[in-house]
């Protein structure tokens, strides 16, 4: 979006309480009263970092100059704004609810009391752009008031336990080790795999889960174990590559600095007419293959949420972004929007039975949701709900090839 877009958007929050139809935007920045909220309709929170306490002083005057935006605020405020593309969905289909907007950079004691008020007490649903800390904050709140709380972005169980409320919307890296072995399993079970890594504690997770998996499944998979050095060279890699025929390697790191190094020194050790193949991590998804480096290298890497820019409402946002503020949105805006329509409509058909009612895949807009209890192994309690659907993306020279 452009930064002239963004000062505007964020004026507009940092006012104070707005009062749309069929929402109720609270950011509750500059004071420490809530906004009324109609007790006959449903409610739902929603809390992402938008920073205004950086970008406005105490008189709620823009820090900055019309033409400097804080970058910082960036993700959160397109998470809003593709939340806003939801509420005017909801609103077309003559669905009445309020949708509350918090900021979670206001100060901690800011957002204790609002958590702690008798108005937030009426919320049905609470959805978050968060940080692991946060998870943990919303996801007790949210057992406490009996309603789910849908973290959007953090991949990560925050060690919480005995906690159905918690749902993770961004798969486990458990969730993506077990499904690139079965993918793995899948396409490649007859082949030798290289698994390149480097030392570190992230690595070893890895390593640790695919072996468990291991013990449970089958189908064994032929990896070999190859821990490289920092700046690892070309001819380093050759030594375990087959010259003969295309290589199968699997990237056993989340560093996205060690995968880009590794993805261009197989491309150069590739041939066009039997390029290398290398699976990767999730963290992959934002990293640019389209540079000349990564010619005739087949990449792979797992995914929970692909958008095909061929669907039309897809289509259609990214026209409405191109026309309206002359740039592209980026996946937070499609998941802001993905996110609320889908668990708005399952809050308004369930009601207050919605936290048992979370693998319902009705109302899904870009992405398919498979959410699923995880149950703890050693107590048998069930600990949280996680989106366990993966997408695999096929690029080759910089070119979506296929997804799985």
């Amino acid at each position: 979006m452009t930064k002239k877009w963004f000062v505007l958007l964020l004026s507009c929050l940092a006012l104070g309480p707005v009062s749309p139809v069929f929402a109720q935007i609270t950011p509750t920045t500059q004071t420490t009263s809530f906004a009324q909220t109609d007790t006959s309709r449903q409610q739902i929170a929603i809390f992402t970092p938008l920073y205004l306490d950086t970008a406005f002083d105490m008189a709620g005057n823009y820090r900055f100059d019309a033409k400097t935006f804080p970058k910082q605020a960036s993700q959160g405020l397109e998470f809003w704004e593709g939340a806003e593309l939801a509420i005017d969905s909801l609103k077309k289909e003559g669905i009445k609810m309020d949708i509350h907007v918090y900021d979670t950079k206001m100060p901690t004691q800011r957002i204790d009391s609002l958590l702690a008020s008798e108005a937030f007490k009426s919320t049905d649903l609470i959805i978050g752009q968060v940080t692991a800390t946060e998870a943990v904050k919303f996801a007790n709140i949210a057992a406490a008031m009996d309603v789910p709380f849908i973290n959007v972005n953090m991949p990560s169980d925050a060690g919480i336990q005995n906690n159905p409320h918690y749902v993770i919307l961004s798969s486990t890296l458990l969730t993506h080790c077990v499904g690139i072995y079965r993918f793995l399993q899948k396409n490649y079970s007859l082949q030798e795999i290289i698994v390149f890594r480097k030392k570190g504690v992230q690595e070893d997770r890895v390593r640790n889960y695919f072996t468990e998996f291991e013990k449970t499944t089958a189908v064994k998979l032929k990896l070999k174990y190859v821990t490289l050095e920092n700046n690892f060279t070309q001819d380093q890699l050759e030594l375990y590559l087959n010259d003969e025929k295309p290589n199968i390697c699997l990237a056993g790191s989340l560093d996205p600095l060690f995968a880009q190094t590794l993805c261009q020194q197989l491309a150069l050790l590739s041939k066009a007419n039997s390029p290398n193949v290398v699976v990767g991590m999730p963290t992959w998804d934002q990293i640019d293959f389209e540079k000349s480096q990564y010619k005739n290298l087949e990449i792979i890497y797992s995914t929970p949420f692909y958008i095909a820019p061929t669907g039309k409402l897809a289509a259609s946002v990214l026209e409405n972004f191109k026309s309206t503020y002359y740039s592209r949105p980026s996946d937070m805006v499609f998941r802001g929007y993905e996110t609320l329509y889908h668990f708005a409509h399952l809050l308004k058909l369930y009601g207050k039975n919605v936290g048992s009612s979370l693998s319902d895949k009705k109302y899904m807009l870009f992405s398919e949701f498979d959410i699923q209890p995880v149950i703890n192994r050693t107590t048998m309690t069930h600990d949280y709900y996680e989106n366990k659907k993966l997408y695999f993306v096929k690029k080759v020279d910089g070119v979506v090839k296929t997804v799985y």
